[in-house]
Parts: C-alpha cells; structure tokens; sequence
C-alpha cells in the first residue's frame, strides 16, 4: 500500500518559518511528482509547491514564490516544504500528495496522506 506521512506544522506568529515534511512509502515507479496542498475551511484546496522525486524539476503557486522552498531530503521519497516569512493567509491545513508526473496547479495526485495545520498569526 502507498502511505504518506505528513509531519511538522504547528503554530507560528506572522514572519516566523515553519518546515513540514512528507515521507512517502510504497510508490513503485522510479519518478513521481511529490506536491503540497493547501485547504481553508470552505475553501477549495490549492496546490502550494510540487517537485518531482528526482528533484529535476519544481514548481511553485504565485502567492509562495520567495518564501517557500521544497527539496527532496537524502532519500527520493521526501519532500520538505520549507516555508519562510510566513503570513496569517498561510494558515490552512497543509495536505502532501503522492503520484504522477505532472507539476503545477491542475496536479492531480493519485495519493494523499493526512493534513497537518499551519497557524500564523499576525
């Protein structure tokens, strides 16, 4: 079985940095494109960051560019989403996903693990 375990969040004031990480298991294919995602209750969830398990490739929405950095850790199955300077907006549960090649905010993911919350408060 695929499995992705989400871990980090937390609570933060506004311009303080946070790190989540996602560590996905039981993914087959040599490449597969790692993403975050990001809900606000009553609000649709919205690709944050995607990169490919290789790291060859990486994707960004406009509203993190310059604060958030995703990397893959030593090993091709994780992902860390660094994310810097961060603002209430921010606040939302963060979700990673699993699958696929594409990058970018029309993502489909075939796997998802569990959110994890980020607060920023101002």
């Amino acid at each position: 079985d695929v499995q992705l375990q989400a871990c980090g969040g937390g609570s933060v004031q506004a311009g303080w940095s946070l790190r989540v990480s996602c560590t996905v298991s039981g993914v087959t294919r040599d490449e597969y494109t790692i993403g975050w995602f990001r809900q606000v209750p009553g609000k649709e969830r919205e690709a944050v960051s995607c990169i490919r398990s290789s790291g060859g490739r990486i994707w960004y929405a406009d509203s993190v560019k310059g604060r958030f950095t995703i990397s893959n850790g030593y090993a091709k199955n994780i992902a860390y989403l660094q994310m810097n300077n961060l603002k209430p907006e921010d606040t939302a549960a963060y979700y990673c996903a699993a699958g696929g090649l594409l990058l970018g905010p029309t993502y489909t993911p075939a796997f998802w693990g569990q959110g994890t919350l980020v607060t920023v408060s101002s």
